[in-house]
């Protein structure tokens, strides 16, 4: 049996399209983000500067660093010129984020070469096409090429052979942390247990494991820590979300700022949302305090609905409930989340359909796709700079 799945996972992405784009920063220690560090370049995480820190923090660590700020439209057209080389790779392509994919080559390999000469093109192409830095894991489990991607970061190829012996030998000696799924919290737990080593929970009782971190956790870290995945690479899967976030930095905010921040992200989601021809029934506050902790707040309506009024109002009445956490623990990231997705096919939907507010929405969106996005802001934010609007991050940073 030969390794036939690729994780392929692009090198601090923010960091690297920056470094890319200006000659000036390449090599120089470069942060994406000022109140909090959303990426930061390998040559700044040499000083401990880690995605999801103060600013203030990551500036005291590395007081040479360059702050720059983040450029949306840059990303995802870097993000898009990559997935274009995947797609051409393998016609069975999973993307997980804006920077990383799975790529199944089962039966390539007559006329593309092994799995490993595949990823090792791949990492060519992607250097040379679009100017970016690619680490490639390939593994015979979805789990095991994101692990051994991880292992030979930054800019590497690593190839796990598929026979289990050499599987566990690569696995077991790593960190529990590196278990797809082990977060702070589940390591600090297992550590308090005793389990520091990977193979350390592949040995566990499972019934220990589930003891300790409930039925479903417990049953699939154990698994993983076996390398018992069989889950297959899925293209075409349907999107579940669609999500913004907007990070303030450690000044507080006040109440009309926060609205006007929660009014630009119902623009932009409710716009991406109608040009996906979705709608949505649920919406997601998510909220990030100064001590790091998080908190979600989220509320539906009956019937689906395309409409930024209706999404801002549920928006709105989140965060209102959400005042006392704010007041006693601060704010320094505020995002919003559509879930619940439907295909918007003008059945079921929230009344009026024709209303004077559908039709406003349409006619802004036409503006704004042909104009750009700040050709029409609301009233309320058009003084304001409440910065670029940032995709949805992981409760728990990835520092790849």
């Amino acid at each position: 049996m030969l390794p036939t799945i690729i994780h392929a996972d692009l090198d601090a992405f923010f960091a690297s399209v920056e470094q890319r784009d200006d000659p000036a920063l390449r090599g120089r220690p470069v942060i994406v983000g000022g109140g909090v560090v959303l990426a930061a370049s390998y040559e700044a995480r040499a000083f401990g500067v880690r995605g999801a820190m103060g600013g203030r923090r990551a500036r005291e660590l590395c007081p040479d660093a360059i702050v720059v700020r983040p450029r949306i439209d840059a990303y995802s057209a870097a993000s898009k010129a990559v997935f274009a080389v995947f797609r051409d790779t393998s016609p069975v392509v999973e993307g997980l984020s804006i920077d990383e994919a799975f790529l199944d080559v089962r039966g390539m390999a007559h006329m593309a070469g092994t799995a490993a000469e595949i990823g090792a093109c791949l990492r060519r192409r992607v250097r040379d096409e679009v100017g970016l830095a690619l680490t490639v894991g390939v593994a015979r489990t979805k789990h095991l090429a994101k692990v051994a991607s991880a292992a030979a970061k930054p800019d590497g190829l690593l190839v796990v052979p598929a026979d289990p012996a050499s599987e566990r030998a690569f696995l077991h000696p790593l960190a529990v942390e590196a278990v797809w799924g082990v977060g702070p919290k589940t390591a600090e737990r297992l550590h308090r247990a005793g389990i520091h080593r990977v193979g350390e929970l592949a040995a566990a009782d499972p019934d220990h494991v589930v003891a300790l971190l409930g039925r479903a956790a417990g049953l699939r870290l154990h698994a993983l820590a076996n390398n018992r995945d069989t889950r297959p690479v899925r293209t075409g899967r349907r999107r579940r979300s669609i999500g913004s976030q907007s990070a303030l930095g450690r000044r507080r905010r006040t109440e009309a700022e926060l609205d006007a921040i929660l009014v630009a992200l119902a623009d932009r989601l409710g716009r991406r949302l109608r040009a996906a021809g979705m709608a949505c029934r649920t919406v997601t506050l998510r909220l990030r305090f100064d001590d790091y902790t998080r908190a979600t707040r989220s509320t539906s309506v009956d019937r689906s609905t395309r409409a930024t009024d209706t999404i801002l109002r549920l928006a709105r009445e989140l965060l209102a409930e959400a005042r006392p956490l704010v007041a006693a623990r601060g704010l320094t990231l505020i995002g919003l989340a559509l879930t619940n997705l439907r295909d918007d096919d003008g059945a079921q939907l929230e009344l009026p359909l024709g209303g004077s507010r559908a039709g406003l929405d349409d006619a802004l969106d036409a503006v704004r796709d042909r104009f750009g996005n700040a050709s029409v802001r609301r009233a309320v934010n058009v003084h304001r700079d409440i910065g670029p609007a940032m995709p949805v991050l992981p409760d728990r940073p990835d520092e790849r």
